[in-house]
């Protein structure tokens, strides 16, 4: 291939679709990384870019023909018309949020192109893929959305109202499903100050739920719910059946109820059906993330805000595309992790073997690929068939500060409330305070006391030390099991003064031990616990 490889970025045809599938910022990482990149006319004004900010990043500005014809890579958001289709070059490559599933002819078409084509909503959830994972970008934005979208709709203030005319009480909100969105809902509702309650299948859901302030619903009938790459599978009829019965219950009791469910490849569960939306209070709210699939809720319209018995019913299925800078700027991140994965502009490359390109590839080289079988539960995890490309970012200085800048928005009072003066005369007194007490200790203090003294300075120096130097994500498990073997040398002291006498130290020391014993078995379930979280999030 002679020049650099050309990325185009065309304006999105469909209907109300706002966001776009490159940024300024990408776009100079893309030039960056070898790419040559061509913007479409006007592509990005609905998420808020003009085409003058891509010319300064360096992308050329050109016309529809322009991006679909001449371009090596064509990244767009929604799945290409057939007439878009007919227009891309041959043996280039489409990379879209295809969903061949909803028009069989696309890839076919495609692949009369000669072309290649990848599908985002493939893209496997594994460690290695969480950098281009489109769906979990976006189905946190719709989970934030869609409290948003409710709280517009809804009567009443989400959190607790007490005033001199009386007392609001909160609102209660049931989210249904605790994937990525449902977790996004969980979180956004509680810090508006609503009571949460949230539902999900999978029991290794519950930590995550409850982390967030929720409380945690189940049912009785004790299942396998979980279907593999952050999905939850079909479940049984009686489980269904317990479902249903739990969600009636608590549609009497809540405000709103957000359903986040879905199964890959197949129509949305009906988890609200007439029995259940009917029995939530006029005024009420139903937020149906999975409209575009025909919906959770039997009542959902897909696209549009329905009324029904008093509930209003919210199927909106474009969410995303309603925080369209949010969305172009996580979306464009996503497609230049991929186009990295892919070799970047130098060594671009298709590959057939990477265990993150061969499950979203739909066509290759004007081939239809059939979906490969996904891997079998407990199998290890496919070895990746290269390194893995290395990040955009340069790796950090051993001396780089593990604490963020402070944000060029904050007013510098608003960055640091104390000004060097104030700082430099409180060490000063603070300096001069301690000489003083250091002076009096030495001059009248006992012996024993100054020995005893200058072990415990040093010991909090030392492990001050010891904690700042820790990454503060590993905090938690650090200090927990820190406190347990400080409880150990507590423990053996309390020991040793039971064995002196029975007189008051000896009470004393048996308190203290069994305080210690506590604390020790405390420490160490929670280390564990925090541990254990570390490993899954690794898996």
């Amino acid at each position: 291939m002679s020049g650099p490889v050309r990325v185009g970025i065309p304006k999105e045809s469909a209907a109300g679709e706002r966001r776009v599938a490159a940024t300024p910022e990408s776009v100079k990482k893309l030039i960056a990384l070898g790419f040559a990149v061509t913007v479409e006319h006007d592509a990005g004004v609905a998420s808020g870019i003009d085409d003058a900010s891509y010319e300064a990043a360096g992308a050329a500005i050109g016309d529809e023909a322009d991006v679909w014809t001449t371009a090596d890579v064509v990244a767009k958001i929604r799945p290409p018309s057939h007439p878009e289709v007919r227009r891309l070059r041959e043996a280039s490559l489409l990379i879209s949020l295809l969903q061949p599933e909803r028009d069989e002819k696309l890839p076919e078409l495609i692949a009369a192109r000669k072309a290649s084509a990848i599908a985002l909503e493939r893209i496997p959830r594994i460690t290695r893929a969480q950098k281009m994972d489109v769906l979990s970008s976006m189905a946190n934005l719709a989970g934030y959305r869609a409290v948003v979208e409710a709280a517009q709709v809804f009567q009443r203030t989400f959190g607790a109202q007490v005033t001199a005319a009386g007392t609001i009480p909160p609102a209660r909100v049931l989210v249904i499903g605790a994937g990525v969105a449902g977790l996004a809902a969980v979180a956004a509702a509680r810090a508006l100050s609503a009571e949460v309650r949230a539902f999900d299948t999978r029991p290794a859901t519950q930590e995550q739920i409850e982390s967030l302030g929720a409380s945690y619903l189940n049912v009785d009938v004790k299942e396998d719910a979980d279907g593999g790459g952050g999905y939850a599978k079909e479940m049984s009829e009686a489980f269904l059946a317990a479902e249903i019965a739990l969600f009636k219950a608590q549609a009497a009791e809540v405000d709103i109820i957000i359903t986040t469910a879905l199964i890959p490849g197949k129509p949305a569960p009906k988890l609200l059906p007439v029995e259940v939306f009917s029995a939530m209070k006029p005024g009420s709210v139903i937020v149906d993330l999975a409209a575009e699939q025909g919906g959770n809720c039997s009542a959902c319209v897909p696209g549009e805000i329905v009324v029904n018995g008093g509930v209003t019913v919210i199927g909106l299925t474009d969410l995303p595309s309603r925080m369209a800078s949010s969305a172009s700027r996580l979306f464009a991140t996503n497609v230049l992790h991929l186009l990295t994965e892919l070799g970047g502009g130098a060594a671009f490359k298709i590959d057939r073997e990477s265990d993150v390109v061969r499950p979203a590839l739909v066509v290759h080289d004007g081939e239809v690929l059939p979906r490969p079988p996904p891997p079998k539960a407990g199998a290890p995890a496919p070895k990746p068939a290269k390194a893995e490309s290395p990040s955009l970012a340069p790796p950090p200085s051993s001396k780089t500060s593990l604490r963020p800048p402070p944000s060029p928005d904050l007013k510098p009072a608003q960055q640091n409330i104390r000004s060097p003066t104030r700082r430099a005369w409180g060490t000063t007194v603070g300096g001069l305070l301690l000489i003083l007490v250091l002076f009096v200790a030495g001059r009248f203090a006992p012996r024993d006391f100054l020995q005893h003294s200058t072990v415990f300075i040093l010991a909090c120096f030392v492990g001050w030390q010891v904690i700042w130097s820790v990454t503060p994500s590993l905090h938690t498990p650090l200090m927990s099991v820190t406190n347990a073997i400080s409880g150990i040398i507590i423990i053996i002291g309390g020991m040793l003064q039971v064995g002196a006498g029975l007189d008051i130290a000896s009470v004393l020391g048996a308190l203290a031990a069994l305080f210690a014993a506590i604390n020790i078995a405390g420490g160490f379930l929670v280390t564990e616990r925090m541990l254990r979280m570390f490993r899954r999030g690794r898996e």
